[in-house]
C-alpha cells in the first residue's frame, strides 16, 4: 500500500491544531499572555517605533531565560510561520526586525488562526513531488538543500513543543496562588 506521506504529516499537523494547540488558546486573557513568573522573565514589548518585539540577546543565554506566552505564541505566529509564509510563498520583505509582533492574545489567537491556515493550505498544494524539493535560499544556507518535508517536520514540532510549552503556561497561571 503506498502511502501519501504529505498528507499523513499534515493530517498530524492539523489533529494538533484541532485538539490540542487552538482549543488550549481559548479564553486566554492580556493578563495570562503577559503574565512573568519569575524575575528576568523574557516577553513582548512596545518599542518606540510602536511595533512590539520580543525580549532576546546577540547570543542565547545558557540556560535559556523563561518566556512569557506572549514571548512563546509570538515566536509560533512571526517566527515559524508568518516569515516562513512570505519568505516561501510571497515577496520575502519580512523579518523579525520588522514585523510588528502581537501585542495582546487576541491579535495573537487571530494571527495564529490566519497564519496556520495559510501555511496549511500551501503544505497541502506543494504534495509529495513539492515535500522533495530543496528548500532553496528562503531560508538559512544550512537548510537550502534539505527537502522541504525535513523543514515543514521541524515547524511542525517547534509548533507542539512552544504550544506545550503554552498550556503548561495557562495551568501555573490559573493554579498560581
Amino acid at each position: 500500500m503506498a502511502l501519501n506521506w504529505p498528507g499523513e504529516i499534515l493530517a498530524q499537523a492539523d489533529f494538533y491544531w484541532d485538539y490540542s494547540l487552538r482549543p488550549r488558546l481559548q479564553g486566554l486573557t492580556d493578563a495570562e499572555f503577559y503574565w512573568e513568573p519569575l524575575p528576568g522573565t523574557w516577553t513582548v514589548r512596545q518599542l518606540p517605533d510602536g511595533r512590539h518585539a520580543p525580549d532576546s540577546a546577540p547570543t542565547e543565554p545558557d540556560p535559556a531565560p523563561v518566556t512569557t506566552i506572549a514571548w512563546r505564541l509570538g515566536h509560533i505566529v512571526v517566527d515559524v510561520l508568518e516569515t516562513r509564509i512570505n519568505w516561501h510563498f510571497g515577496d520575502r520583505t519580512l523579518s523579525r526586525d520588522t514585523i510588528d509582533w502581537p501585542s495582546g492574545a487576541d491579535e495573537a489567537r487571530q494571527r495564529l488562526q490566519v497564519a496556520y491556515r495559510t501555511w496549511a493550505d500551501h503544505m497541502y498544494e506543494l504534495g509529495e513531488e513539492g515535500f522533495a524539493t530543496p528548500v532553496g535560499g528562503a531560508e538559512a544556507p544550512q537548510w537550502s538543500e534539505f527537502p522541504m518535508v525535513v523543514l515543514v517536520l521541524h515547524l511542525q514540532r517547534e509548533i507542539i513543543h512552544h504550544g506545550a510549552e503554552i498550556a503548561l503556561l495557562r495551568d501555573l497561571y490559573r493554579a498560581r496562588g
